[in-house]
């Protein structure tokens, strides 16, 4: 089995610093902080551990953005001889190019797997601006997940629901151990 691995990094930061500052009491719930634009700015992610707990033996882990230059992530990735595709993102509003250049990536590898039914794809982002490419890609047999906070956009959600089950996986009860 295959895994491709696609990671918003700043979506999945920005709402974890989200998630710590409810944890804080910094605000109320996720979604006073969401209005309110309460963050935690001390909080920090694990890179080593997020790649630990969403790969398996056999994955390409990419990630959109640049975690911190220390950040186990970088030793984990080299220990196990992936190379990830590290794309800067441009803070000058520039987030659609960034959900794009995903989106394009996530196709584009899906036609190199070799079993659709066997090989994955989990997203690591939660709006809803994938919804169209993880449709796409489920109506075309492929297994994709969502990996991200539990608030992530109903929408996706929704598009990565079969029949008989949910492939979204929640990280909330993972923040403390995602935290470095």
């Amino acid at each position: 089995m295959t895994s491709f691995v696609y990671v918003d990094n700043s979506n999945l930061f920005i709402e974890g610093c989200r998630i710590s500052a409810v944890k804080k009491a910094l605000a109320k719930d996720i979604y006073e902080a969401m209005n309110m634009f309460v963050v935690d700015h001390t909080w920090q992610v694990d890179y080593g551990k997020l790649y630990t707990f969403l790969c398996g033996q056999d994955a390409v882990a990419r990630l959109w953005g640049s975690p911190p230059p220390g950040d186990s992530f970088w030793n984990m990735l080299e220990k196990k001889g992936f190379n990830p595709t590290v794309y800067e993102k441009n803070f000058s509003n520039k987030e659609k190019k960034v959900d794009v250049a995903i989106a394009h990536r996530m196709t584009k590898d899906a036609y190199t797997l070799i079993d659709k039914a066997k090989d994955e794809i989990i997203l690591v982002a939660g709006d809803s601006d994938y919804v169209p490419v993880v449709t796409d890609l489920k109506s075309e047999g492929f297994k994709v997940e969502v990996a991200f906070w539990n608030h992530a956009a109903r929408e996706l959600k929704d598009a990565v629901k079969d029949a008989d089950k949910s492939n979204f996986i929640s990280f909330d009860q993972y923040h403390a151990h995602f935290t470095r």
